[in-house]
């Protein structure tokens, strides 16, 4: 019975020990398990957390990015030192002229129509003139009657003065004489110039081309009565001749440009029956005044036509290349604010709207310039909404460059 009972007590002794180290290794475990776990669990708390606030602090970025007002931006594109204008121009021939009879008669013939190319001198029509040539015939006549009473006063004359030295006439007598041969000096004189006259008249029955050119008229036919150009009665313009072999270009350039024109500089002219080809004129002299009625002044520019090709009284396009005193800014006209206090334009700086006074400049219809208050580094809004403030926060979402302004 003792002994059984101390081999329970060695038993007892010998496993004790044994359950204890067990139990503290369990332990480590579970506590090892349980760090981990609660490790794993703040790890997957602290990754939810963060994402919610991150996303919380993108939403809200992006929400106030989307309550900004959205802009797109232009830059002012910088003129050239020159810019080309383009104004209408009438051309001309560098001579023309109406062709006018200086006697009164019939047209017997014509020899020229419209088309013909004539040099100078060259017949173009004769004019039968029956009146013009009595006359002359008449004035002929008198000019013989006047001769032989002033040759019969020349004798007398000369027999008064001989017959003076002797004193058998008086000198009363030689003083009638010597008047009666000086106012038949002076009849004669008066029927020649009559002569002269009508024989002028009767050599204008023939119409002679005053210079080189083609005929761009013919008023008149055969059998038409023909008055001269200097009576008083309606005139007859007979003929047109131009000489096209060098044209005049009339334009009237705007009061604004006036200051950069100067003779000699070179224009180049467009024709819509030529819309693949250019013609060279030069500028050779201005009006050097402003017309008070439209507020232009009037330029000639010549242009060689050696071989015809331009037509007399077509319309041209002329292109003309002005200087500029200072460079200009160019913006679309979309750009523009119309406000009470004056033209405003909206500039983008740091993200917010600033709002400037410009001075406009020429209008080009879809472009306008900009003469003060831009640089060329200005970021314009384009289309500004008109209820846009000074520094109102935006978002710029297109930007065109200068040289897309068109």
């Amino acid at each position: 019975m003792s002994s059984q009972t101390e081999d329970r007590k060695q038993l007892s002794g010998q496993t004790l020990p044994g359950n204890d180290a067990g139990t503290r290794k369990s332990a480590r475990k579970s506590w090892l398990v349980l760090t981990i776990t609660v490790i794993v669990v703040a790890a997957l708390l602290a990754s939810g957390i963060w994402s919610r606030v991150r996303a919380r602090t993108k939403l809200k970025a992006e929400t106030a990015q989307v309550a900004l007002t959205a802009v797109s931006v232009v830059s002012p594109k910088q003129t050239a030192p020159t810019q080309e204008i383009i104004l209408p121009g009438n051309v001309q021939p560098f001579i023309t002229s109406p062709i006018y009879a200086r006697t009164n008669g019939y047209l017997k013939k014509w020899y020229v129509d419209i088309g013909a190319r004539v040099k100078q001198g060259q017949l173009l029509a004769v004019i039968e003139t029956p009146e013009v040539d009595q006359q002359l015939q008449q004035a002929r006549s008198n000019l013989l009657t006047a001769k032989a009473n002033l040759e019969l006063a020349s004798i007398t004359k000369a027999r008064y003065e001989g017959l003076l030295k002797t004193h058998a006439v008086s000198q009363q007598d030689v003083d009638n004489a010597v008047g009666t041969y000086n106012a038949n000096n002076a009849i004669v004189e008066a029927d020649q110039a009559a002569v002269d006259q009508f024989t002028a008249l009767v050599s204008f029955e023939k119409i002679y081309a005053p210079f080189d050119g083609v005929v761009t008229a013919r008023n008149t036919d055969i059998g038409d009565l023909i008055n001269s150009g200097s009576s008083s009665a309606v005139k007859t313009d007979l003929f047109h001749i131009a000489q096209p072999g060098k044209l005049r270009v009339y334009v009237n350039v705007p009061e604004e440009y006036s200051q950069g024109i100067k003779v000699g500089m070179t224009a180049d002219l467009s024709l819509t029956e030529f819309p693949a080809r250019t013609f060279r004129g030069t500028l050779v002299r201005t009006a050097d005044s402003i017309n008070v009625t439209t507020r232009t002044l009037l330029i000639e520019i010549d242009v060689d036509n050696p071989s015809g090709t331009l037509l007399t009284g077509s319309y041209a396009e002329v292109h003309l290349k002005v200087p500029e005193y200072k460079s200009t800014l160019i913006l679309p006209v979309n750009t523009l604010l119309f406000r009470s206090e004056g033209l405003r334009v909206g500039i983008v700086k740091d993200g917010k709207v600033v709002l400037v006074a410009v001075t406009p400049g020429h209008d080009f219809g879809d472009r306008i310039e900009i003469v003060s208050g831009l640089t060329p580094d200005d970021q314009v809004i384009i289309n500004p909404p008109d209820s846009i403030v000074s520094g109102q926060a935006v978002q710029i979402v297109q930007a065109t460059l200068p040289g897309d302004i068109k």
